[in-house]
């Protein structure tokens, strides 16, 4: 099992948007949503990915997407567009589940079942570090992560690098997952 956690400074805690870019920027959510859980023609069943929404009216809300679980979705904006306000309303989609946890809580809670890492260009290179089993890789949105909620990642885990420049977080999920995908095919 692999998941991602991505936190996000700006993204709406309700339905009340007509577009993901509107609603603090929920199409860098969205873009991360695919590139977490999609392969061409299917959904990885391994990764469950988790979003932090930090943005108004009612932060933190956390928001679960499990691929062993998820169900009638495609890669589309408009899709998640439309699943994100109806989990965001309280309506039901499976694979996805929406409670009031905080970053901080989940992590504590992950703490014993994974090993954490922290995606900062400042990190130790992902060459030299052995991911362990059921890594939980913490990013943050277009904004990236607060310091105060960085520092508290790293007592948990450790600080990895992709590269010493910055990366869009879709494509350090890409990246991360092609990485895990061609360790386990060796």
């Amino acid at each position: 099992m692999r998941e991602f956690a991505l936190y996000s400074r700006k993204g709406r805690t309700d339905s009340r948007f007509t577009s993901l870019r509107e609603a603090g920027r929920l199409d860098v959510v969205h873009e991360c949503i695919v590139a977490s859980l999609f392969l061409s023609h299917g959904i990885r069943r391994n990764v469950v990915f988790h979003i932090l929404l930090s943005g108004p009216p009612m932060p933190p809300l956390h928001l679960k997407i499990d691929g062993a679980t998820l169900r009638n979705v495609r890669t589309d904006q408009e899709t998640w567009k439309v699943i994100l306000k109806n989990v965001l309303s309280g309506k039901f989609h499976p694979g996805v589940s929406v409670d009031k946890i905080s970053f901080e809580a989940l992590l504590k809670a992950k703490a014993d079942e994974a090993s954490i890492y922290v995606l900062e260009e400042g990190g130790k290179d992902i060459f030299k570090v052995a991911i362990g089993e059921n890594p939980f890789f913490v990013l943050g949105d277009h904004i990236g992560l607060p310091k105060k909620v960085e520092g508290y990642a790293l007592r948990y885990g450790e600080k990895i690098s992709l590269i010493k420049q910055p990366y869009l977080a879709a494509s350090c999920i890409n990246i991360l997952n092609y990485l895990l995908d061609r360790k386990a095919a060796i």
